[in-house]
């Protein structure tokens, strides 16, 4: 493993915040956010946390990620597809230092979306035939790998030591769908039983619409359970979401319009997933691409969502509160911009440590400062979500 200890950059000044249409900012100055590295390569591209997920155990946190070769390109994306292999990120000290797993060595053997393993080399997914014996197990993790953005198929692996080995490939059903190509989003109910937000095909084969399911059984059936969203001319994917009672979920998913407006939109269940019903959109633009949310319920009782504004001009890294489970959110709070990277950035995750502190991962770039490196890494913001209340 090689080790990669975090660049801090501490704040000292009002980070910019600049007004966007229909959106309001927080212009508070925000010292004490630091800024750091969780993977960086010369001639790599480290990309979209999102895809994968995250998990933190007191302040030990693991997150996915892609790898892959730079390759210049005309396109949003500067990487050589056929490298991609999905890698690991593991912080044993509340994201200030990292070292990097390869996710085939620990047991994701199977080809996937940006997980190009040979076919000497690759796994066929198989139906799971023993049940997990307990998802409330603290080293019990899950994650889905999706084959294309589309209708998939999905396959998933399980962890019972916190990611250091993996169990599967397994083939994850199409539960009367046109297709699941879904990432990262569940919720642990008990030993046996396990909540999924998927992403599913629309009846056009195309990405995509939001559902839930369960298991009941350890992951030997799933059942599904209801639409979350609409088909529409656009797409619902990429939902990020939590439990807030014995009752009541609440999902945040990535939206695009038919007229192409990127956004964040916002359910919630009162009956265990049954029926939901729309909220007010946290977010109404995300700019040039969209963003998937991240979404954390705090120790203090308030919602905390990051996303990432794309802008071929200058993203930036933002986080939005509620203190009524989603009902209402604060005006955004910009957490950095102004250093150069375009829209080839965002795909957010976030957990909270033990002392309080948010630690936010997404990848990043500095292309559009003409003394930078047109690399794109995976980077890291802890702060303080005490200071917005």
């Amino acid at each position: 493993m090689k080790s990669f200890s975090i660049v801090t950059l501490l704040l000292v000044t009002a980070l910019s915040c600049s007004s966007y249409p229909s959106e309001k900012h927080n212009t508070e100055p925000t010292s004490g956010i630091k800024h750091g590295i969780v993977y960086y390569q010369e001639n790599k591209y480290g990309g979209w946390p999102a895809n994968n997920g995250i998990w933190i155990w007191d302040n030990e946190i693991l997150v996915g990620f892609v790898e892959a070769d730079y390759k210049p390109a005309d396109g949003l994306h500067t990487y050589n597809q056929s490298s991609a292999h999905h890698k690991y990120a593991r912080s044993t000290d509340g994201g200030e230092t990292w070292t990097i797993e390869d996710a085939y060595e620990q047991g994701q053997t199977a080809w996937g979306n940006d997980h190009s393993i040979a076919v000497d080399k690759a796994e066929t997914p198989v139906a799971l035939k023993t049940p997990v014996e307990d998802f409330t197990d603290p080293g019990f993790i899950i994650t889905f790998v999706r084959h294309n953005n589309n209708n998939g198929p999905t396959h998933f692996y399980y962890s019972m030591n916190k990611g250091g080995v993996w169990s599967g490939p397994y083939s994850f059903p199409d539960l009367g769908t046109a297709g699941i190509a879904n990432r990262t989003d569940y919720i642990v109910e008990s030993d046996q039983e396990l909540s999924v937000f998927l992403t599913t095909a629309k009846t056009n084969k195309k990405e995509g619409r939001v559902a839930f399911a369960k298991t009941t059984d350890g992951g030997i059936n799933w059942e599904f359970v209801s639409w979350i969203t609409d088909e529409q001319g656009g797409f619902d994917i990429m939902p990020s979401s939590l439990r807030l009672s014995d009752t009541e979920l609440i999902t945040i998913i990535r939206t695009r319009t038919a007229e192409r407006q990127d956004l964040l939109t916002a359910y919630r269940s009162s009956d265990n997933g049954k029926s939901w019903a729309r909220l007010k959109n946290p977010v109404n633009d995300t700019g040039n691409g969209g963003s998937p949310p991240a979404l954390v319920k705090l120790q203090d009782g308030r919602l905390a969502l990051a996303y990432i504004y794309r802008s071929v001009y200058g993203s930036r890294v933002n986080v939005r509160f509620s203190s009524d489970n989603g009902e209402s959110w604060s005006d955004e709070v910009v957490l950095r911009s102004g250093d150069g990277a375009n829209r080839d950035a965002g795909y957010p995750r976030m957990v909270q440590r033990p002392d309080g502190k948010l630690v936010l991962i997404y990848y990043w770039n500095n292309a559009n400062d003409e003394d930078s490196t047109p690399y794109r890494y995976i980077a890291s913001t802890i702060f303080d979500p005490g200071k917005w209340k």
